[in-house]
């Protein structure tokens, strides 16, 4: 019986694999690394989430421009070039998230980030007011305040040998996104839960990479029944737990009830709730679902998605940020002396008109997300024909754009391997679609200006009170593969009073 059922699956692979694939052959003019019969590039990458980072880098290096890779019947196309990328994501017809998000669908389910078609266009309407230039004005009060108190916080670190500043920066992204976007200030008694909560993250982007290096985990119902599954379904009950509080905190608020409904332009009114709150994207949605234009399951699912975007991909580009400016002393300098002279007191608290002008720091923020792109890659997939290269590619493609990669092409960055924040401080001489920190077209970044702000911020406080030196180093990094971009181990920096 069981010979016979092997023979049977055996079979119906091969026909699978021949007449069903024949929709892919002309995506075989691209090349790729040699895959086996059937499973093509399955058994790749069964190594350690360090040397999959790095086994990427060695394609990327090789073929430079794109390269093919397998998965049974399924094609992906890694595309590393931004004459591709500009042809994919500048396009309106192939906008759909590729293949591995489906492994985040457990957590963030249809969501901003995952969702598409009406679904998409319509969250994206609700929630763009959220991000609104003036709202962003309100917003900047609290986000200097959690500012200072990560200032505060380091003090005890001065002078200590060395710092694993992650931790101190995630608490605050942590906390500037539950006050701003959210409207839910986390208390003493939330600090151990909220420590949990970032553990929890983290852990989900293990599972995932798990299970993506595994094919025979991709089927929900193979996976759901593994050790690692049974692990996520934990970790994702605490998340839904620590998201029920903050949802419930600012429904109880009931502030949401009586939001304005007029149009951004037509005075300011409308950023208050009751003519006195700071208006939170949460009382958006909350608003929204008292009109019945979205349920309770869709609020669970743009918090969830804000909740980990908007402190995770912050806090990693922070972290980055202050190692690399612990190894350049001379431009922390410049960024000093450039907020003495547009802040004058230290006293003074900074604007978003202060921020604007901020064009140093600005330089250095963006040279930091070239090196190391938070999202360090994004996924597509085509539902209609695409060419790329004179290549006609069939629908049903899927398309992996390895950002990491397309940030550090020499034919785009002069030294591309350098920190020369200088470069952003003239005309762009690269491809416009050849940086991408925040994506770009119409699926870029909601929250880019909250984040720019966010890290202007926290970097001008903590750059106003310490000297920060090196002790991780650029080259001491050891990278590993994570839905953000990750490191083997802490990144450490030193602390000194000015």
């Amino acid at each position: 019986m069981w010979t016979f059922l092997c023979v049977a699956t055996i079979i119906a692979l091969f026909f699978f694999y021949y007449l069903v694939g024949t929709r892919h052959k002309k995506i075989n003019k691209i090349p790729g690394p040699k895959g086996i019969f059937i499973v093509g590039h399955g058994f790749d990458f069964l190594m350690t989430p360090e040397s999959v980072f790095y086994y990427f880098r060695y394609l990327a290096n090789k073929y430079r421009d794109m390269f093919e890779l397998k998965l049974g019947n399924l094609r992906f196309l890694i595309l590393m070039h931004p004459m591709h990328v500009e042809n994919l994501i500048n396009s309106t017809e192939h906008n759909d998230k590729g293949y591995l998000y489906a492994f985040l669908r457990p957590w963030l389910r249809d969501g901003l980030l995952l969702s598409s078609g009406k679904k998409w266009h319509q969250r994206r309407k609700i929630l763009t007011p959220a991000f609104h230039f003036k709202i962003l004005c309100h917003f900047n009060t609290v986000l200097v305040e959690k500012s200072l108190k990560l200032v505060e916080n380091l003090q005890s670190e001065v002078n200590c040998s060395k710092t694993n500043i992650y931790s101190f920066i995630s608490d605050f992204t942590l906390n500037s996104i539950c006050e701003t976007a959210m409207g839910t200030v986390l208390d003493e008694e939330s600090s151990t839960v909220s420590k949990s909560y970032k553990t929890a993250i983290h852990d989900l982007g293990t599972h995932l990479l798990y299970r993506s290096s595994r094919v025979w985990l991709h089927p929900d119902s193979f996976f759901n029944l593994s050790q690692v599954g049974k692990a996520q379904k934990r970790t994702l009950d605490f998340i839904t737990s620590f998201r029920d509080c903050v949802v419930e905190q600012r429904r109880q608020n009931g502030n949401f009830k009586d939001l304005y409904t007029k149009t951004m332009d037509e005075g300011d009114d409308e950023y208050f709730v009751n003519g006195k709150k700071r208006l939170a994207m949460l009382d958006i949605l909350l608003n929204a679902e008292q009109q019945g234009i979205m349920d309770s399951e869709g609020i669970n699912e743009e918090v969830d998605t804000f909740m980990f975007e908007g402190h995770d991909t912050t806090a990693t580009a922070l972290q980055f940020a202050f190692m690399l400016l612990a190894n350049h002393p001379d431009d922390q300098d410049k960024i000093v002396e450039e907020c003495s002279q547009l802040l004058g007191s230290s006293n003074q608290r900074p604007t978003l008109n202060d921020l604007s002008k901020m064009k140093y720091l600005e330089a250095c923020i963006k040279e930091s997300l070239r090196l190391y792109p938070p999202v360090h890659f994004v996924e597509r997939k085509s539902n209609k024909p695409l060419k790329l290269r004179n290549v006609e590619l069939t629908s049903h493609t899927k398309f992996t754009i390895m950002i990491f990669d397309l940030h550090r092409r020499a034919d785009q960055f002069i030294e591309p391997l350098e920190f020369r924040p200088e470069r952003f401080l003239k005309e762009p001489t690269w491809h416009p679609f050849a940086y991408l920190p925040f994506s770009a077209g119409k699926r870029n970044c909601i929250g880019q200006k909250f984040a720019m702000m966010e890290m202007k911020l926290a970097i001008s406080a903590v750059l106003s009170k310490y000297r920060l030196l090196p002790v991780t180093r650029p080259q001491d990094i050891i990278f590993t593969v994570d839905i953000i971009l990750r490191t083997k181990d802490p990144i450490f920096v030193k602390f000194e009073k000015r």
